[in-house]
């Protein structure tokens, strides 16, 4: 991810969502331990203090925990707290700007059907 951020968005924001996209792909477990802030930073060429909050924040959702002198660990549920977070965010922030540009370019419901039908077809699971 590293010199891939976006400049609309906090850092420390994008680091999170980074790692909540691989709580809900399944590629970091439910109680397993999650890279260092030190190896996070290095990883993403990053200052630490900037994964420091990334973590706090996610341990202020609940989404990851400390275990004193081990490190980081994925919180049991945080999948299904992520999942519900990110589908509140997109059903309150991203589908009505969505639907107000469909509107503005008059594409209509079946066009996005069709479309949607179109991209099932062609990405499962292990293509997100």
């Amino acid at each position: 991810m590293s010199g891939a951020f976006k400049k609309q968005q906090a850092i420390y924001e994008q680091i999170a969502e980074a790692l909540c996209d691989r709580i809900l792909k399944g590629e970091l477990a439910e109680e397993e331990k999650i890279t260092s802030i030190r190896e996070t930073a290095i990883t993403m060429e990053v200052n630490p203090n900037t994964v420091q909050r990334a973590y706090e924040w996610m341990q202020q959702q609940e989404i990851i925990y400390t275990k004193r002198g081990r490190g980081y660990f994925v919180a049991e549920g945080a999948a299904k707290q992520v999942m519900n977070s990110k589908k509140q965010e997109f059903l309150k922030e991203t589908l009505p700007e969505f639907f107000k540009t469909m509107q503005l370019l008059n594409i209509k419901q079946e066009e996005l059907m069709q479309l949607y039908q179109e991209f099932i077809k062609e990405n499962t699971d292990e293509n997100l």
